[in-house]
């Protein structure tokens, strides 16, 4: 099954995997020793972020290392970019608005 990425990220813990594992790919035990949880717990966040195609595993020996995919982070960021032109632009015309209530006075 296939989930929506903004399902993953809506979550505070999955959030936190996808910083943990940003820096580096990491294992399942590696990643809940940042957290006050079950093995399990995180393991299934970890599922959650597959099913998303968030994370990726590659497994090396006997380990399995997850590592973040940077493309699927980019359709987040673009996603945003739409509301980030609003923002901005909203923002210049408060600064306009403030330089003119600044020289009135």
């Amino acid at each position: 099954m296939r989930r929506d990425i903004f399902q993953a990220i809506a979550d505070p813990t999955r959030r936190a995997i996808i910083a943990l594992i940003a820096v580096q790919a990491m294992t399942p035990n590696a990643i809940a020793e940042h957290f006050d949880t079950t093995r399990q717990a995180i393991s299934k966040h970890l599922k959650v972020l597959t099913e998303c195609e968030l994370v990726k595993q590659e497994h090396q020996g006997r380990e399995i290392y997850y590592q973040l995919e940077i493309d699927k982070m980019k359709e987040i960021d673009k996603w945003l970019e739409q509301f980030r032109k609003i923002w901005e632009s909203r923002f210049q015309q408060l600064d306009q608005l403030l330089s003119i209530i600044k020289k009135g006075k």
